[in-house]
């Protein structure tokens, strides 16, 4: 192997290790969490925000910060047991306790005055994304209501305890004519509800794009894209179909039309990597003992053969199964309107961003590395593609079982 051939095989390497290095393990629950915040109000009355949180995130969160044991004991054990009607219970028994930790990290201004809490109605309990989640209404009394002029802002999770590493908190509003949604995290905790739509749109955009780079399973899925494609023609093909799957599916299940379970779309997910993966593998078992051994023909509609066909085909179904990993990452759900279609589209079009960058950094390597040394090809992507294939095949068991 030429001194020329290693050092692209070299940059290769480095490149797909700095993309592993920056991304999460694929395990939400525990170590992410996603708020939803619905605001609404009229110049008559105060402003609702209707909270929904992640139940055990909630009770471990609130029971440290507020050194309330009896809290984190019957929350738990609710939690624990499956029992929805105990789950309210618990934060109610202990409501300064769990309103107390919300309010202190989530808040409204009005002209730069503090508004006032009180809650509205006891604590409820549901579902988002598979888990258990806590329902909180409150009205927020404002000496500034009227000016157009509110901020919210929300500092939910991470704390100290350093359970979860971060929280995203999707925001949508409609508050004296102005509606919209926004986006907050860490970086960006807050915003304007007159804030304007190119802000808007940049905060729908990073989030999106922060999504798929943060998303360890999305990104090892075009990992095996890319290595599993014979030529340019091919890949961008794959991504194509990838992206309009996921298109699709994203735009139905945030607008809730279609709804599937997320203990359903996760292992289906993972078990989509390991497939895909595994697909190279099983050509370069079955075809050839190198690159240009696995070249397809040039014939055929879209210069595309049988496998080639059929693989994109695979790809355009495991597609629609990822929009609905994708959705699952806002969880809005609300009437259609034209504000939340822009904010769905703008989301999407960060996940394109990444995926392109992607593809634009890493195939393009593989193809001089193939033209210098097919062997060395062949290896760089049959490595890449087992480890992706075993890490989906892990990702799959653990989340069928659930542990």
């Amino acid at each position: 192997m030429s001194h020329r051939v290693r050092r692209l095989l070299l940059t290769f390497a480095a490149a797909v290790l700095l993309f592993l290095g920056l991304v999460r393990p694929a395990a939400a629950h525990g170590f992410t969490s996603t708020v939803y915040a619905h605001v609404t109000a009229d110049r008559d009355g105060p402003i609702r925000t209707e909270l929904k949180l992640e139940y055990d995130l909630l009770v471990v969160s609130a029971a440290d910060a507020g050194d309330d044991d009896p809290l984190f004991r019957d929350g738990t054990d609710a939690f624990e047991n499956g029992d929805a009607d105990a789950r309210s219970a618990a934060l109610d028994a202990h409501r300064e306790t769990a309103v107390g930790y919300v309010t202190q990290r989530f808040t409204v201004t009005s002209g730069g005055t503090a508004c006032e809490p009180a809650p509205a109605g006891a604590f409820r309990t549901g579902r988002e994304e598979g888990v258990p989640y806590a329902l909180l209404t409150l009205d927020w009394t404002c000496a500034g209501h009227g000016t157009g002029d509110h901020e919210i802002r929300s500092t939910l999770f991470p704390d100290s305890e350093g359970y979860v590493k971060g929280t995203k908190t999707i925001v949508t509003y409609d508050v004296d004519g102005l509606t919209g949604s926004a986006a907050l995290d860490t970086g960006h905790p807050s915003f304007s509800v007159g804030q304007s739509w190119t802000e808007r749109f940049w905060e729908f955009f990073r989030l999106g794009a922060e999504h798929l780079l943060t998303g360890t399973d999305h990104i090892l899925f075009l990992l095996a894209l890319i290595a599993g494609s014979r030529r340019p023609r091919e890949v961008v093909l794959a991504a194509t179909a990838f992206t309009l799957a996921h298109s699709v599916t994203f735009l139905l299940a945030a607008l809730g039309l279609v709804e599937v379970p997320a203990d359903l779309v996760e292992p289906v997910i993972a078990l989509s990597i390991a497939v895909v993966a595994g697909w190279h593998l099983w050509r370069i078992r079955g075809r050839g003992t190198d690159v240009g051994d696995l070249q397809a023909p040039t014939g055929g509609r879209l210069g595309l053969d049988r496998a080639g066909w059929t693989r994109l085909c695979v790809v355009f179904c495991f597609g629609l199964v990822h929009g609905l990993g994708f959705a699952g990452a806002l969880g809005i759900e609300a009437a259609w309107s034209w504000t939340l279609l822009w904010s769905l589209l703008v989301f999407n079009i960060g996940i394109e961003a990444v995926q392109l960058a992607v593809i634009a950094m890493l195939f393009p390597l593989l193809l001089l590395l193939g033209r210098r040394s097919p062997r060395a090809a062949l290896w760089a992507t049959g490595t890449l593609s087992a480890g992706v294939a075993v890490m989906g095949l892990v990702w799959f068991a653990q989340r069928v079982t659930g542990s």
